[in-house]
């Protein structure tokens, strides 16, 4: 993928800054490309159940977006805390934006609130965070005092309701999982019209950027997840019906990779993953995945590589960039059907 990334470039013009519902339409209404075989199609995110068929299961991540950023002062410095990853009860894993703090330090947060530096992560540079408060008490706490996370082509604060999904349920994630933002409770409507099945998992999104040019290393990057049974359950039932899995979200792909056995069959998991899909993985469940679009630098384009050719993808995205298609997580949504899903 290293030839994708260095080839095109997104221009700033092209980041999405504002939620589609503020810009005066519904979070339905964004543009879609959808990539079949050799064919690519630019519609509406509206006309998704067109190419969807009878029999058609949509995986959805119903993980819930936290306010994950906190403000604290360190040795007389205002610095901020964005979590990463939680551990336990009262231990999770942050970036400390403002300062670089070793092992010991501690960091003083509203309403006499600790947080100790304990140690590093698995990963630089995040650390490892004991806090004063634990369990229901923190969450509680960091829904009060926190703010969602913003990236510096958001330039306007907005709610933690717009960084949610509809069918968000499940606390956890310090970035929406944004690929099924666009998906409204009329779609699921239309979606059940027409006989495209529905089923959910979780997993709690880490960071996705430690700034200043630096990315989580996608080896070293876990993420907890959670498949129920009903949702492994129904994806065998498909699979041996011959109907197709899609994926809403590289999240989903994730999990549902990681769980399969050899021979693409599921059940009930809950655990962690440190899966990095590249495009020599072989998918053993997924058919197709609805996402968003990737910047160059993105270990996403990996995992798309594993759906269609560099090549393809990135005359895709050639075409995107040309047609003033949207990125990031206010952005539009793409559709990519993998080879497999045609054979």
């Amino acid at each position: 993928m290293g030839a994708i990334s260095s080839i095109f470039e997104v221009p700033q013009s092209l980041n999405a800054k504002v939620p589609a519902e503020l810009r005066g339409r519904g979070r339905d209404d964004v543009r879609l490309m959808v990539m079949e075989g050799e064919e690519v199609y630019h519609e509406r995110f509206s006309s998704l159940p067109d190419f969807l068929k009878k029999g058609d299961l949509l995986i959805f991540n119903n993980s819930r977006t936290i306010p994950a950023v906190l403000k604290a002062k360190a040795c007389n410095r205002e610095v901020e805390i964005r979590l990463s990853r939680q551990l336990d009860g009262k231990t999770w894993e942050a970036l400390i934006w403002g300062g670089l703090f070793t092992a010991g330090y501690e960091l003083s947060l509203e309403n006499g609130v600790k947080a100790v530096i304990t140690g590093n992560a698995a990963e630089k540079p995040l650390v490892t965070l004991s806090f004063s408060k634990e369990d229901a008490e923190l969450m509680n706490y960091i829904y009060t005092h926190g703010e969602p996370i913003r990236y510096e082509y958001i330039e306007s604060d907005w709610p933690l309701d717009a960084y949610q999904t509809a069918y968000a349920s499940v606390p956890g994630s310090v970035e929406m999982a944004s690929a099924g933002r666009a998906f409204s409770w009329k779609m699921f409507d239309r979606l059940k019209e027409k006989g495209v099945e529905t089923a959910f998992l979780t997993l709690h999104t880490g960071l996705s950027y430690y700034g200043k040019d630096r990315w989580p290393d996608p080896n070293k990057h876990p993420e907890a997840f959670h498949i129920p049974e009903e949702t492994a359950e129904l994806i065998n039932s498909v699979r041996e019906a011959k109907g197709r899995v899609i994926a809403v979200g590289t999240t989903v792909v994730r999990a549902l990779e990681t769980a399969a056995d050899d021979a693409g069959r599921l059940t009930a998991t809950e655990g962690i993953t440190n899966l990095y899909i590249k495009k020599e993985h072989k998918l053993r469940v997924v058919d197709g995945l609805i996402t968003g679009l990737h910047e160059p630098e993105a270990t996403h384009l990996e995992m798309l590589s594993a759906f269609t050719s560099p090549h393809r993808l990135f005359a895709a995205y050639r075409e995107a960039l040309k047609k003033g298609y949207l990125w990031h997580e206010f952005g539009d949504v793409n559709l990519i059907m993998s080879e497999r899903a045609h054979s």
